[in-house]
């Protein structure tokens, strides 16, 4: 083959990987922007809304996924993985407040490092969802899903702080885990304060009765 014919080759080859990155760009920021509703739909506990968009998510990370598919090495790049953690984010803070298995990493097709650090970042929206909640107001019932969201919230730090692989692998996820601590811990002295508060309330109201 000339040299014409060879150089013509392999720029062929460019334009297809280019065009494929270009399109992947704009599915990813897709991608994110359908993520951010699923969770500010979840945080307003528009329900209908988060599993309608959570439908959406799934159809543009498969179309992502099946678009790269020919290009692993795009598939691997910053951008597309930083849109398959919101992905991963958006579907587990779903499945933790509503109480539902939590899906895995197979189930949502995604690499394990960007599943780890969606994990991690759906853990510390918890804490906006707990706080939410928080000033609702507190009841027996209420008091118990505080305690169960913290749980989780607390078992995915413990596990998380298990993960001693490199950064390259990991993709960032020590830097994660320890801001996850930080909220962890805000977290529980915000539920120890409101709890020990009510109870002072409690106490308040009952020796009002008997007065």
């Amino acid at each position: 083959m000339s040299i014409s014919l060879a150089g013509e080759a392999a720029l062929a080859a460019l334009e297809s990987r280019n065009a494929t990155r270009e399109a992947a760009l704009v599915l990813s920021r897709a991608l994110i922007r359908q993520c951010a509703n699923t969770i500010r739909a979840i945080h307003r506990h528009n329900w209908e809304e988060a599993d309608q968009l959570g439908t959406t998510t799934r159809t543009s990370a498969a179309s992502l996924r099946e678009q790269l598919a020919p290009f692993p090495g795009l598939y691997h790049t910053g951008y597309v993985q930083d849109a398959l953690k919101e992905y991963a984010e958006a579907r587990l803070l779903l499945a933790l407040v509503r109480d539902l298995p939590v899906p895995t990493h197979v189930e949502l097709e995604i690499e394990p490092a960007a599943y780890l650090n969606g994990l991690a970042e759906a853990a510390s929206e918890l804490r906006r969802y707990l706080l939410d909640s928080l000033r609702a107001g507190s009841d027996a019932e209420r008091g118990a899903e505080h305690e169960r969201l913290l749980g989780r919230m607390d078992e995915i730090y413990s596990l998380l702080v298990t993960v001693d692989y490199p950064d390259a692998l990991t993709g960032g996820l020590r830097r994660t885990t320890d801001a996850l601590r930080a909220v962890l811990e805000r977290t529980r002295g915000d539920l120890t304060t409101s709890v020990q508060q009510q109870a002072l309330l409690d106490a308040l109201r009952h020796g009002l009765q008997h007065v």
